[in-house]
Order: C-alpha cells, then structure tokens, then sequence
C-alpha cells in the first residue's frame, strides 16, 4: 500500500513548536491519485477528526459562508482558525470516503482556485444602463427636523447557544423638535472583524470581548449618515451592535441567525419600556421623541439583513423557547425590512412582512446575490399582498454601505471587498470603472433607498412605490447610481410561473439548481452567475426555475401554460421578469396571451439588454418589463380566464430566462399577516452503541396555526444524494417523520450526521430550516504504532517504517510523522535522498544542500479503510564520496508537529557503499 503525502509544513524553524496552526511555507502533495488536492489535509486527535483546508493567504473576514463542497454537494460549514488561513469541519459533517473534487466556496465563487483561474476580463458591451426618468417624490432629500445623536449601552445578554454574553450597546439618530409619536427604524450590522490594534493596518480580530490593547470596532457607527437622513425626514432610528454575535456565530447551524433575531428582539423590548415609562430611558433616547412601536422598520446589512428577516418572523411566529434569546411579549409591529447585501442561507423569507432587497452589483462578499431569494422565495408562499422589491444597484459593492468598513473613513483597517487586480482590472466593478461606484456615491444612494421604504412601509406614502416596485423611475439624490428594479406581491394577480406543473412549449423549462447541465438554466461553465439560481442546502431542487429561451431566428414563440387559466382582471398591465446575458442589447419579443375560449391578444413589444457584467459578477439578473392589457381587452378576451403567455423572438438570435409574469396594477395594498404552522427541525446527538439497532427520529416542531405545505429534503450521508417530498404539516402534527436506523459496532468510525432540509411552499413558515440526528462513534480510536522495516540500509536503498494499527477499521486512519534533528552523528542531507522523492514529500529541493529536517518534513500517512497498516519509504541515493554512517530521526506527532510524549523516536542509519 502506497502512503500519501497531505502535507508537509514544516519550516524548522525554533518557533514552530508555538505555532497554532502550520506556517504558509508548508505546501501539500500528493503521491497517488487517492491523494488531497493542495492546501487540504485531515487532522484530528482523541477521535475528533476534521478536514482541513489552509488558504495560501489570509480569507477576509465577511458576511458570506465558508463552505466545503465535494463537487456540486455540500460538506458543510467549516469552522475558522483565529489566523484566518485556517478552516476545520468535523468529519461527522463529511463522509471522509467520499472527499473527491473538494472545493471551498464563499456565495457560489471558489476561494480555493484563484490562482489557477486567473481572471479573464472582457470590457466588450460593457455599459451602463439607460438612466430612468426621475421620480416625482424624491426620498432622498434631507427632511426639516434638525438632529440629536448618542448612544446607549445596557447590561450584555446572554443568547442561547453563546458562551460569551453579547453586547447590548447602539447609536441613537432623532428629530429634534418632532412632536407625538414617530416611527422607529432599527438597523443591524452584518458579520465584520470585532477587534483591532489603533494604529495597525491590518491587524484585526474576531474576539470577543477585545484582548489588552485592542478596541471594539465601531460597525455601528457604519449607519450614521442612514440615521441623519432619516432623523432629518422624522423617523426616531437606532443602530445596535452585534460584535458578540458575530465572534461566536460560526458555532449555531444558521449562522447566527436566531442569535441576531434575539439580539433586535432584545433592543425593541428595551424600546417598548421606555415608550411607557420615558424616566428609565437613556438620556439621548429621552432626548428623542416617543417611539411609535407600532411602526417598525428593520434594516439588515449582510448576515444582518438575514437576521432583521428572522425577527420580523419571530414577532409573528413565535420560535422554540430553548432556542431563543428574547421570550417577552410583543409589543411592536414590523411593518417593513430594508436588506442590504443580505445573505439568506435559510431561504426562508418571510412572506407577509414588505421588503426591499438592496443588491450590489460589485459585492465581492456575498457576490451570489442570494438576497434575491427574498423577492423570489415569497411567491405563492402566502396571501401575495406584501410588497417584495429587488433594487439592483450597478457598481456597488459590499461594504461601503457601512462606512466603519470602508477605507478613508473607518476607525479600523477596512477594504475594497471585491478587491482589484491592477494587471487585470474587472471592466465593471474595478475602481475608476466607468460603471464602478465611490463610496460616497453608494452610502448616498443606499440612503436613498433605504428612506424610500421607511416612507413607503412606514408613512404609507405611496408616491414613492415607483422607485421600488419595477416601474422604471429614480431618485435623483442617488445619481450617478444607476439602480434597476423589480418586485413581487402588492397588487400584482395571477401569476405565470415556471413551477407547479406549468408546461412550456418552444422553449425549455430549467431548473435553478441541478448537477445534469441540460436540466440547469445556467450551464457551471457559464461566465458570471444569476441570483436567482444561488445554491441551497442541496445540489438539486424542486420548484425552483425559470423558462429558458434561446433561438437563432425571429417568430418562434416560448408559451407558457399553466395548470389552470389565471386572472388578469383588474390588472392594468402585464409585468414580466426577464433576463439576458450580461453585455447583449437589442433583445425584443412580442408578448401575447390567451384565454381559456382561445382567443388571443398581442399586448405589445418589449425590449431589453443585459446589465453590465463580468466572470466575476452575478448580473443574469432579470429586469420587469411591462405592457398594456388594453390590447387584450379590445380584442374581448375573458381577463378572468387567461390560460396561456407567449413569448415571440423579434430579435435575429439570442437568449433570455422568464422569470415569471404577473398582473400589475398601481397601489400599495394594507398587509395582513395570515396566521400560519411554523416548523422548526432540530438536532439529536445519540451514541452508536456496540450491537443491535436501534431507531431514531429528526426532531421537528411545527407551532403557530393552520396548515401548510413545505418540501422536505433527506440528504444521504453516505452517497451524498437527495431525497425530497411534499409534506403538508399542522401544528403540534408529527408530518415530517423521517427515522434513522442506528447499527451498533465495535469498530472505529467516524461520527455520522443524518440531516434534512425543509424549505417553505404554501401557507407556512420556516425558521430552524436543517437538522438532524448525529450518530457519535463510541468506538477507542486504534493506537497507531511506528516501527522500522528496514531502518540500516547501504546507500541507492530506501529507509523503511510502518505505520500499523492492530484491526483494520472503517475509516481512513491519518497520522503526522516528522523528521528531526538527530542528536549524535552525521545526519542525512537533502542531496542524500531521491531529489523527486522531496519534492513530493516536502515541495522542497535538494539544493543548497542541508539537513534533512530542515527541508520541511512534517508529513501525514494514511491508512485506508480494511487496511492494518501502510509504509513510509525514504528513498537514498548513491554518490562516489566517502562519507561516515548517517542517519535520520522519524517521530509520530500531533497536529501541531509536536512529537507524541511517551512514544519512541526511531532512527534510521544510511551506511556508505563498500
């Protein structure tokens, strides 16, 4: 059996000993093809076995999930070291047999591949969008009230889950002079560094609290020119801080989702406190007016955005007690969230609460865009009357929202999240690019729109809904920005989508995520991505897609037909949510529709061109189109029966993606919350036990009223494939019944996690959206022996040891052995051994000669499954020099290259040749 090497990180140096972590001059090889890609290997001591990958450089700290994959399947979610290089998953999340074509992923783009994909930019059709005419309520203009700021900071709170307590500080924005009770506007920081060194550049942390001689950094302080222009307009706004959530969020399974619900939770009851009794409030939250806690409104940057979301869900269905951090009553009312760049890992939006969804263009964190899901996740989950509005924002980027994380105007280190490569400058989103945004530029736009929903959710002003909902006018106060839009819910009726049991003719009907490229709407080598296809939990779905349209001459038309004819009545236009690839322009259909008597309309001809877009970008982004129903009415079609849309090519070729296309007719409707079942799945962690079977079952809680239906996915463990099904739940109901066999053993193995999925598809809501039963071996892990083979050899032999356990076991078995420093004698040298045989082993070379332990040998063997042992052979060479004996020194060590204590160190002796 041939042993593999997976790393060899030693530098010799004295201070490696203290090294939490190997040093970057280490590199990983592979002698055979069952060998771990570059920078990977597994680790592990007393059974806690992890697979570990370690970035050539530091992986900034952001908002976006680290994740291991192997292929299109997801591993899971790795925990990070504190050097920021350094990522760890326990192999009770990762089938150690199964670690084939792993990648490492941060929203959908490799962290793990950069340096072999170099960047390709093309500049060709790069241009920004046409500006749209302006608005006649412009959001974005300081109102009359003068200001007062501060900030407050209360005893921390203690969150489930969290072994630190969690800060309970905020900054305070507020009209002056503003008489009775004013709405309140409440924002939240996303997952950032929480400490750094005055005076460093790029010395951060994620400790909390700080170390001696570190200070917190200020995220929440990122929002003040929000809250002024808020203040200024009469809205009482609070910025709270989340440093302890996001030290510790890399433990919880939602990313520290519920912890930030708990958190916002926790701040709004303090307002609601001092609502009814103003003497125990802080001083500056005296100095403001009343909060009007009836109308609250949400903003979330990044994993904030995801965390107001599960707030805003909380407040109306209530989550499960042991895992939530603010069990008061309610006594506010959430009549809105503002998402920034937000992340949804859950994608599980919460359909009956209005929403604008703000994403960047150039974000380089959460680059997928997932946020999208918070418009498209809401249709036909609920009643459809809450607004849902996505605001595309071209050459924006991730952090500069928040100024605290943005250079020139940060208390601490701060960057450029998409970075810039100035060889290869990306034609769209690197600084100076003519679609490129400032950082005053954006904070000023995302201001804008951040005013336009709290005057729209919040002071019920309608005038503004234009610059929201997809109808194609600005804000002048966000120029230069050039902003896109388009939106669900409100008064939009019927609904063509490419789902429940549609069938499509003369184009094809795609799925969002799946690994078979000709079932997938975009092929994996397509450049660039959409955000409506960002990746779940699973490597396929049901019920997400889109039509897909692609032709080489004009007039043959894509129909869409639903399973039953729709109602266009009352509609005043049909709106369409259409994309095309990124660059293109010219493209134009016809749009025609049928109804149930079969008479049939052409409403008119829409036009569109891609957004600005590079490999680096997710702009497969679809833009709403809208034309008249005026045709159909003229022709006498029955607008309550419409039983088919068409879609004809004008253009001489091209692609596009429908989306979806609905009724649309002016207004913002009130919203009413349905009272709906919420389900929540948890963990059960049971012991393997040595015989029998035993069975388990997924721990699910269903709560809240009524019934709904959700798709539950059973992901395989063991072949990594996907099972899904249709599951109609009630509350306190055991539908979601999913058991899990457990077979005792005596045999070493690794921990097992047998998991599910639940995603929301009517009429119901989910919070805690994967869970499980995790089966924990009980088994002693072997001792692991090293003994020489051949260990006194004549030079051009090889030095042979063994590594041995006493039975074979079920699992790969790894363990680290070192090359150290013989302690009498002439040791052997880098020109004594096969110079091939170094550069596999260590990525060292021969030359300039010196001594074999100081060529970074510190190397990880493998014992395969059904095997007892493997060999570790050290190949020398023969030279014409006389020389005496010579010899090395090999040691098993832990993961630290310390050598095991208690264990021998055995030497191997080379003798010349006679």
């Amino acid at each position: 059996m041939t042993a593999v090497a997976v790393l060899a990180a030693l530098a010799g140096s004295p201070g490696l000993a203290q090294a939490q972590q190997p040093p970057a001059s280490g590199l990983l090889s592979a002698t055979d093809d069952n060998g771990l890609p570059p920078g990977w290997r597994i680790d592990g001591e007393r059974g806690a076995r992890e697979l570990v990958w370690r970035a050539p450089e530091s992986v900034p700290m952001g908002d976006a999930r680290v994740e291991f994959r192997t292929g299109d399947r997801l591993l899971g979610v790795p925990r990070p070291a504190k050097d920021g290089r350094t990522f760890r998953l326990a192999l009770d999340k990762a089938a150690s047999t199964e670690l084939t074509d792993l990648q490492v992923t941060a929203a959908g783009r490799r962290l793990d591949a950069a340096a072999d994909e170099p960047r390709r930019p093309d500049a060709r059709g790069v241009r920004l969008p046409a500006q749209a005419p302006a608005n006649a309520v412009d959001p974005g203009k300081p109102g009359s009230y003068r200001t007062v700021s501060g900030e407050y900071e209360l005893p921390p709170v203690r969150l489930p889950g969290f072994d630190t307590p969690v800060e309970m500080r905020a900054q305070v924005v507020a009209p002056k002079g503003a008489t009775g009770s004013r709405p309140l506007a409440l924002f939240l920081h996303g997952r950032h560094a929480t400490c750094y060194r005055p005076g460093s550049e790029d010395d951060v942390t994620i400790d909390w609290p700080c170390a001696d001689g570190y200070k917190p950094i200020p995220s929440d302080k990122g929002y003040l020119r929000d809250q002024r222009l808020l203040a200024s307009q009469g809205y009482v706004t609070v910025s709270i801080s989340a440093n302890g959530v996001n030290a510790q969020d890399w433990e919880p399974e939602d990313a520290g989702a519920q912890a930030r619900s708990s958190l916002v939770r926790q701040h709004l009851a303090r307002w609601a406190d001092w609502a009814a009794h103003r003497s125990s409030a802080p001083a500056v939250v005296r100095q403001a007016p009343k909060a009007d806690l009836s109308r609250v409104l949400l903003v979330g940057h990044s994993r904030g955005g995801e965390g107001v979301n599960r707030a805003a869900m909380d407040s109306l269905y209530p989550p499960p007690a042991a895992e939530d951090g603010y069990r008061g009553p309610v006594r506010w009312k959430v009549r809105g969230t503002v998402l920034v760049g937000p992340t949804i890992f859950g994608q599980n939006p919460v359909a009956d609460v209005p929403s604008v969804t703000l994403l960047p263009g150039c974000d380089g964190d959460v680059s997928d865009l997932q946020g999208e899901d918070f418009v498209d996740g809401t249709r036909g989950v609920s009643r459809g009357t809450a607004l849902h509005s996505a605001v595309y924002m071209v050459g924006a980027n991730h952090n500069y929202f928040n100024s605290e994380w943005t250079p020139g105007e940060a208390e601490a280190p701060a960057q450029d999240d998409f970075g810039a490569d100035p060889e290869q400058p990306d034609p769209v989103c690197s600084p100076g690019a003519a679609t490129r945004l400032t950082a005053a530029q954006q904070h000023k736009a995302g201001a804008t729109y951040i005013a336009a929903a709290a005057r729209l959710f919040l002071a019920g002003d309608d005038r503004v809904r234009p610059l929201l909902d997809g109808s194609g006018k600005r804000a002048p106060s966000a120029d230069p920005a050039r902003v896109l839009t388009h939106a669900v819910g409100g008064r939009r009726s019927g609904g063509f989508l490419p789902d429940n049991g549609a069938r499509v003719t003369g184009a094809r009907l795609c799925a969002a995520v799946d690994p078979d490229p000709a079932v997938a709407c975009l092929d994996p080598e397509t450049s660039g991505s959409s955000p409506h296809f960002a990746q779940w939990e699973t490597n396929q779905e049901t019920g997400r897609g889109a039509v897909d349209l692609k032709w080489s001459a004009p007039g043959t038309a894509a129909r869409v037909t639903p399973p039953a004819p729709l109602s266009l009545h009352g509609s005043r236009q049909l709106a369409l949510r259409v994309f095309v690839p990124p660059n293109t322009n010219g493209t134009e259909f016809d749009v025609s529709v049928t109804d149930s008597a079969n008479r049939r309309a052409t409403l008119g001809r829409v036009e569109v061109a891609g957004l600005p877009g590079s490999s680096y970008t997710a702009s497969y982004w679809a833009q709403e189109l809208r034309v008249p129903l005026t045709a159909a009415s003229r022709a006498g079609l029955d607008l309550r029966h419409v039983k088919s849309l068409e879609l004809t090519p004008r253009s001489r070729s091209g692609r596009a993606w429908l989306m979806d296309a609905w009724g649309w007719a002016p207004g913002t409707p009130a919203v009413k919350a349905a009272a709906l079942p919420r389900v929540d799945v948890g963990r059960t962690i049971v012991k393997e036990g040595d015989s029998g079977t035993r069975t388990y079952r997924v721990p699910v809680r269903i709560s809240g009223h009524g019934s709904g239906r959700v798709r539950v996915y059973v992901l395989d463990p063991d072949r990594g494939r996907t099972a899904s099904r249709l599951v109609t739940v009630r509350p306190g109901s055991h539908a979601i019944d999913v058991p899990v066999e457990v077979k005792g053993d005596t045999q070493y193995g690794e921990d097992v996690q047998h998991d599910i999925a639940v995603k929301a598809v009517r009429g119901a809501v989910v919070g805690k959206y994967r869970g499980g039963v995790t089966v924990e071996n009980d088994d002693p892990e072997p001792v692991i022996t090293l003994s020489p083979v051949t260990d006194r050899v004549t030079e051009g032999e090889a030095l042979t040891w063994r590594l041995s356990i006493e039975a074979p076991v079920t699992v790969d078995i790894w363990q680290p052995v070192r090359v150290l420093p013989v302690t009498e004698g002439t040791e052997l040298s880098t020109k004594d051994v096969d110079p091939q045989w170094l550069q596999d082993w260590s990525g060292d070379v021969p030359d300039p000669e010196r001594p074999l332990s100081d060529a970074s040998l510190w190397v990880w063997l493998n014992i395969p499954p059904g095997s007892t042992g493997v060999d570790f052979a050290v190949p020398t060479v023969a030279d014409q020099v006389a020389e005496p004996a010579e010899s090395m020194r090999l040691a098993l060590t832990d993961r630290n290259a310390e050598p095991l204590p208690g264990r021998p160190v055995l030497t191997g002796t080379v003798l010349d040749r006679p």
